[in-house]
């Protein structure tokens, strides 16, 4: 069992993205659903699908579709996990800066759900700095 489902689902998107692999699969949660559908809203990922097995015990997944560009190179260059299981950060909307020159996504935990750093700044919400992503 994973003990941190964020971190394992972020780095189960990078290395996809560096092997390019199409699609990954991950155990459902909420809490990853939200964040797959901020990754699409970004860019990130192209479609977000939540599946249901039916063989005895009912089982969700979360099937992310990664991007690529017009090249046919990922549009996930990157991840790295900023608030850890042993160490949670949280930030007020001030210090959410721009990651890599704009062109990544700093994804916060807030009480308004899951935002970008951009939608941070734009409606003055802090939270718990998940992760960022170029």
């Amino acid at each position: 069992m994973v003990s941190d489902r964020v971190g394992d689902f972020i780095i189960r998107l990078q290395n996809a993205a560096r092997i390019g692999k199409r699609e990954v699969a991950t155990p459902y949660s909420a809490h990853l659903a939200a964040i797959a559908e901020k990754l699409r809203e970004l860019g990130f990922v192209t479609a977000v699908k939540i599946d249901t097995k039916d063989d005895g015990n009912v089982k969700k997944t979360i099937v992310a579709t990664l991007a690529y560009d017009e090249h046919g190179l990922p549009k996930v260059r990157g991840v790295r996990r900023v608030s850890k299981p042993g160490r949670r950060l949280y930030a007020p909307h001030t210090a959410a800066h721009r990651v890599k020159g704009g062109i990544g996504a700093r994804i916060l935990s807030s009480s308004a759900g899951i935002i970008s750093d951009k939608e941070a700044r734009k409606n003055r919400v802090g939270g718990e700095e998940l992760f960022e992503i170029w």
